[in-house]
């Protein structure tokens, strides 16, 4: 799963893309990567770059797990604005290694 926001969103004191992750862990989500994009621009003309002095790069939060727990988790994140287009995308996992062991 794909969720587009920007680093420059909050919702309160907190940026988006921090409260979308600590949400992931809570909900025991297997796997969480926050990407910055060197550009970006959406439905609006605005480009989303990195500035000297603001960081309002466009950002993607890309999450592993089984389709049901993925789509059970986005309810949880009807509350915060400032996210962007949310996509689901089928994988085909070809290693994932155990996170205790290290084994495949």
């Amino acid at each position: 799963m794909r969720i587009y926001t920007d680093e420059a969103a909050y919702f309160g004191d907190r940026k988006v893309f921090e409260i979308v992750a600590d949400r992931a862990r809570q909900a025991g989500i297997a796997g969480v990567t926050i990407l910055r994009a060197l550009v970006g621009f959406g439905h609006t003309a605005h480009t989303h770059r990195r500035h000297l002095l603001d960081d309002d790069q466009a950002l993607i939060v890309e999450m592993l797990d089984q389709e049901s727990k993925l789509r059970a988790f986005v309810q949880s994140l009807a509350d915060l604005e400032h996210l962007g287009p949310i996509t689901l995308e089928a994988v085909e996992v070809l290693r994932w290694p155990d996170a205790t062991t290290g084994a495949v």
